[in-house]
């Protein structure tokens, strides 16, 4: 286990789409498919994969059921909500940075 916090936090959110799907589910329960629309560009596969990570990792519990057909609905548990400050403070950051950091200077 790392002992710096960045790392520890890379192990549970590594990948680009890992902090969206955070994103999303802050907003409350989603189904599969409602995660799928919210996040354009994303795959099923990938999709599939992160949340059963964070289900294993304690971030996300995921409640199937016994419905035809099946309903599948996907939440952040008190930890997972824990992100929304982590969040909070990359959105804020980011919007702080000037247009031109995003811009490739050629170097």
């Amino acid at each position: 286990m790392p002992d710096c916090g960045v790392a520890r936090f890379l192990l549970l959110l590594d990948g680009p789409w890992a902090t969206l799907i955070v994103r999303e589910l802050l907003h409350g329960p989603h189904r599969f498919t409602e995660l799928m629309d919210a996040l354009p560009g994303i795959s099923a596969h990938t999709l599939t994969n992160r949340l059963r990570k964070f289900v294993r990792h304690g971030l996300v519990t995921r409640t199937a059921y016994p419905e035809i057909p099946p309903r599948v609905v996907y939440e952040l548990t008190p930890l997972g909500h824990q992100l929304r400050a982590v969040l909070t403070a990359m959105d804020d950051w980011a919007l702080t940075v000037p247009t031109s950091a995003f811009t490739p200077t050629g170097g």
